[in-house]
């Protein structure tokens, strides 16, 4: 498998899913800007809206969308439990939660990182994250990840996005619960492995 990735990007979901299912893969880094691969090539043959993440399987296929890339690397290593399985309903579950993150955090957090939004539109994005984040806190309780006990791909999701936090000068630190959910999970071998590979972190 290859996933087409750009550093620190939503598609780092999907690499840390890749590290915790100890799954063979590689990477390959998109330019988001100019929708090159790094051999020049255009990424838009292979996926045509030109954003990441993309999973390009051993038969050539190619699967688009976060939450989809994080499921099918979640079966393909059932032994590494970070999905439940298919038909259950601790799997609807986890499909509520990738949608709540996809639809909540990620499209609020996308306004502060594009230059040409309006102060006003991204003040209305800091309070929708404020009202979803403060849900957030409270339905987690003190339960060490997003569903419970058990790390699953909403965790690599859901930590993703709170670590943009400090790229785009969201407080996070208001809630103190998350803020020790996202230094908890950074402490991953996963999310290590995941974020010097992207060259997010150094040694």
């Amino acid at each position: 498998m290859k996933l087409f990735y750009a550093p620190g990007a939503c598609s780092l979901a999907s690499h840390i899913a890749l590290e915790e299912a100890g799954l063979k893969f590689e990477i390959a880094r998109v330019n988001l800007r100019t929708k090159q691969l790094t051999d020049g090539s255009d990424y838009r043959q292979i996926q045509p809206f030109g954003y990441v993440p993309a999973l390009q399987l051993k038969n050539g296929e190619v699967l688009t969308e976060g939450p989809a890339i994080l499921q099918y690397i979640a079966d393909q290593a059932p032994g590494a439990a970070l999905a439940p399985v298919n038909g259950s309903f601790a799997r609807y579950r986890l499909q509520s939660a990738l949608n709540f993150i996809g639809t909540e955090l990620h499209k609020n957090f996308s306004p502060l990182f594009d230059p040409s939004t309006v102060d006003a539109a991204k003040d209305a994005a800091r309070a929708r994250l404020d009202l979803r984040l403060t849900q957030l806190q409270e339905s987690m309780s003190d339960q060490p990840f997003m569903l419970g006990d058990q790390f699953t791909i909403a965790d690599a999701y859901l930590f993703v996005c709170l670590n943009w936090s400090g790229l785009v000068g969201y407080d996070l630190s208001k809630f103190d619960k998350l803020t020790a959910y996202v230094a908890r999970v950074a402490q991953r071998p996963s999310v290590q492995a995941a974020m010097r590979a992207e060259g997010l972190i150094k040694n």
